[in-house]
């Protein structure tokens, strides 16, 4: 994510060196050179250029301390600026109502079917709602069908009326239906065109109208750069939507829709998504955004995600075993799955600050984990939570059962003493008491 814009505006601070305050003189070069990125990155020139402008009125005239060099000192100051030009602080989402009515728009194929479903199992996972799902779109039965699948996978009902074609008429009964089964948040999946017609916005226009919805979003594909901010703005003018949802940030995404379209049509981006999977669901941090951008990971938002995934019980017996250096595979396959549920591994290690880069090339499979899962589910209870009883023979067996050859049973061995080492160094310097609700701080 980002990965081109972050490359040249790290190169663009490494030519700011030695300087003991920074002047018009000596950030010329940066300034224009950052301006450029944000140019191929798709942001708009207007706005780039007022942004550079904005950067060089800060930085002018700043003292480098001892402490930092002038490209560090460039670099916040640069992060402050991207994170006001993408909103500032989060935006509120407003999900109450008997029921709260949140309408879904935007072009076919921005992923709107796809937000919806992740939409409705955030707000019934981590916020305690019972929403319904409707079903808009009357030109495609695939979305119907689609949306049906989604609601099944996430436990979430969907109001789906394949004979009415005016879609007007069907969130008005979904809304009936919601109230008459006490669910408290309606959901509405519309229809897209491949581009803006008028038909598609008197369409939505008229739902709008009919249900007054507490939440208008517009779902864009951040991966269509300059054009996703050009289309936001046409909905808006017929909308007057409430906030824009980025999707598909897994992808080769420039970052200009991302950078630019609080600025054009001066409304949040409340959420992110990515990939396929219910649970990539993120909401927008301006702030941790532009660290992300600037290379500069996102520790906060990988904490969350950990902290989602471990309880306090849990969490307090891990941490007793490694004291007594008693972590076993139960306990490793415990974690492999916890972490799985995080999410992207890639996106996951680029969260953390100076490693983006490193693993941008690297090709990280979720799936780099079955080989170990499959070595530890051949072993039995007992040598699972007893590695010490796993002599050669029973290599052997785990070999065979998990269709790997003896050396790799050997090597995965040796790697997880290596850990469980490391692990019983980490818990002496407290480590696990940052990542995890209820170990000891």
């Amino acid at each position: 994510m980002f990965n081109s814009l972050q490359e040249r505006l790290e190169s663009a601070f490494k030519n700011l060196k030695g300087q003991a305050r920074i002047t018009e003189l000596n950030i010329a070069s940066t300034v224009k050179d950052i301006r450029r990125a944000l140019v191929d990155a798709d942001v708009n020139y207007k706005i780039a250029k007022e942004f550079t402008d904005k950067v060089k009125d800060k930085a002018v005239g700043e003292k480098v301390i001892n402490s930092i060099s002038p490209g560090q000192l460039m670099t916040k100051i640069v992060k402050d600026e991207l994170a006001e030009l993408m909103g500032g602080e989060e935006a509120v989402f407003d999900a109450k109502g008997n029921p709260a009515v949140i309408l879904i728009a935007g072009l076919q194929g921005s992923g709107k079917t796809t937000f919806s479903g992740k939409l409705a199992n955030y707000l019934k996972t981590k916020k305690a709602l019972s929403p319904l799902l409707v079903a808009g779109d009357v030109y495609r039965p695939a979305a119907m069908e689609q949306l049906r699948v989604l609601g099944e996978q996430i436990g979430v009902e969907v109001h789906i009326e394949p004979e009415t074609k005016d879609p007007v008429v069907i969130a008005q009964n979904a809304i009936k239906e919601a109230r008459s089964k006490n669910k408290n948040v309606v959901i509405i999946d519309t229809a897209g065109r491949l581009a803006v017609d008028e038909v598609m916005m008197t369409e939505v226009s008229n739902i709008k109208n009919a249900v007054r919805p507490q939440e208008i979003l517009f779902v864009v594909d951040s991966m269509t750069g300059q054009d996703a901010v050009n289309t936001a703005k046409a909905f808006n003018e017929r909308l007057d939507f409430t906030g824009v949802v980025l999707t598909k940030l897994d992808g080769d995404t420039r970052g200009g829709a991302a950078i630019s379209i609080k600025y054009t049509v001066n409304k949040p981006i409340k959420f992110t998504s990515s990939g396929e999977k219910m649970d990539t669901l993120d909401v927008f941090y301006p702030e941790r955004m532009a660290q992300r951008i600037l290379g500069m990971g996102d520790i906060t938002s990988l904490v969350e995600k950990a902290q989602e995934q471990f309880d306090e019980v849990a969490a307090k017996k891990l941490e007793a075993k490694i004291r007594k250096n008693k972590f076993d595979f139960a306990d490793f396959k415990t974690q492999l799955e916890a972490l799985k549920k995080m999410g992207n591994m890639k996106d996951m290690l680029g969260m953390i600050p100076g490693v983006g880069n490193k693993v941008k090339d690297i090709d990280i499979n979720d799936d780099s984990f079955k080989g170990i899962e499959a070595m530890i589910n051949s072993m039995t209870p007992e040598e699972r939570e007893n590695p010490d009883l796993i002599d050669g023979s029973r290599k052997k067996r785990i070999a065979k059962g998990s269709g790997k050859d003896i050396q790799e049973v050997n090597n995965f061995m040796k790697q997880f003493e290596q850990m469980k080492g490391m692990m019983k160094n980490m818990n002496k310097m407290n480590m696990f008491g940052k990542m995890m609700p209820g170990m000891r701080r």
